[in-house]
């Protein structure tokens, strides 16, 4: 066995340490095998049992699997290397359209200030903000419960997988979904169940296949699909409800992570099983730099949210609560905030309609992105940065789907949604240059 790179550490969690540096470095890619146990122990002057520690810390993680009688090999998709850092150097002078996030001028300034000093012990969630949110989830259809604020729309994912699931546990995912969101279910230690999405989000039959085989949690996002742009629709909310509602031990965590600036209602599936979670962000609309974001779900599980809270960050900042609640007090920050998702929506639409026009279908029924399959990933993406377009690889996002590419639309001026539709289409076709 050739092994590329010299392991070191004398200790279980610095062999572990060293084997994650690695990967995140370069110096072990994807395929590359560990030493089997007893030769890395000999090795280091460790017992055999140091290493099968640290190798199971490995597993844990999401950096290394067992590979039967291939022995034990780092990932296909490490953890140690996030999804967003793959993919093409967007050269300068090329437009990119790879990012995902909200253009920076349909952002309203932040100029909240503190309503008094916060001393420990006082509600971690601001009153003001507690009161504002209950009235927004409740006209959303949200059904009533606890409340907890969280770092992001990620954080609270992960704040309700930890509190009620265990490493080893299946978890249905999207697929296509959010790169960063399918690294944290393997960095958790949990087994990601694939299920497909179309513009009307998950599969109903199979989320229920993978119910059936198993599976503890299933994991939707209610619109603005990352990156699909998918959003649940009346319709399929129904189907999915019902699927949820023959599972009551299911847990289901609903991501809003777009909400106002998605430009699509919000039909949620929370309340149809006992267990449940919905996590609303206000990063994308009001601001990435509001690292705010509301949790609700069942009593129980929120509590145990909160709980774990205590013992680590406290809370979410007050003065962060206190920003969020100004802005949506704030005529001309909410007017901006509509105009984004229009906005967002008129140039999504454009570049689908032009698409269309060139007879490539694309995807994007919400959201900031748009999606577009194509018959070889790593041409288009070549052949589109020829063109002066760089776009995000979708193998960012994928784990069985088939190849596409994600085009963030935010930046989107009207006149290069002829110029990249050309470029796009080509591109799926696995053509060349458009010479645009």
């Amino acid at each position: 066995m050739t092994v590329r790179y010299r392991i070191s550490g004398a200790g279980s969690a610095e062999i572990a340490a060293s084997v994650e540096a690695a990967v995140a470095d370069g110096h072990l890619v994807a395929g590359d095998p560990l030493p089997p146990v007893r030769a890395l122990a000999a090795d280091l002057g460790v017992a055999p049992g140091t290493v099968a520690t640290a190798y199971a810390t490995l597993r844990d993680r999401g950096v290394v699997e067992t590979a039967g009688r291939r022995g034990t090999r780092v990932r296909e998709r490490s953890t140690a290397t996030p999804r967003w850092q793959r993919g093409a150097v967007v050269p300068p002078g090329a437009r990119d359209l790879s990012g995902g996030g909200p253009a920076t001028d349909l952002l309203p300034p932040l100029a909240a200030r503190a309503r008094g000093p916060v001393r420990y012990g006082d509600p971690d969630v601001a009153p003001r903000l507690e009161a504002a949110a209950r009235g927004l989830l409740a006209r959303e259809g949200v059904p009533d419960g606890p409340l907890a604020v969280v770092s992001g729309a990620l954080d609270g994912v992960e704040r309700v997988l930890l509190a009620a699931l265990r490493p080893g546990d299946r978890v249905a995912v999207e697929d296509p979904g959010w790169g960063n969101l399918l690294d944290l279910v393997a960095a958790l230690g949990l087994v990601a169940d694939p299920v497909p999405v179309d513009d009307e989000g998950p599969d109903p039959a199979a989320v229920e296949r993978a119910l059936r085989r198993g599976a503890r949690a299933v994991l939707v996002t209610a619109r603005a699909q990352n990156p699909t742009g998918a959003a649940v629709t009346a319709e399929r909310a129904r189907a999915l409800r019902a699927v949820l509602a023959a599972h009551p031990d299911a847990l289901l965590v609903e991501d809003d992570h777009a909400a106002e600036v998605s430009g699509a209602p919000l039909h949620p599936l929370s309340g149809a099983a006992p267990r449940w979670a919905l996590v609303r962000s206000v990063s994308k609309a009001w601001g990435p730099d509001l690292r705010v974001a509301l949790l609700t779900g069942e009593a129980a599980l929120v509590e145990r949210v909160r709980a774990r809270q205590r013992l680590g960050a406290g809370w979410v900042s007050r003065l962060l609560q206190d920003a969020v609640v100004d802005l949506w007090e704030d005529p001309a920050a909410t007017a901006l905030v509509q105009g984004a998702a229009r906005r967002y929506a008129a140039r999504r639409g454009a570049l689908l309609a032009a698409l269309a026009g060139h007879g490539v279908r694309a995807h994007g029924a919400s959201g900031l992105n748009a999606w577009l399959p194509v018959a070889d990933e790593t041409a288009a993406v070549t052949a589109l940065l020829a063109d002066g377009w760089g776009v995000a690889p979708g193998a960012r996002f994928r784990l069985r789907s088939g190849p596409g590419v994600r085009v963030t639309v935010t930046g989107l001026r009207e006149d290069e949604v002829a110029p990249l539709a050309a470029a796009l289409a080509a591109a799926a076709r696995g053509g060349g240059r458009t010479g645009a």
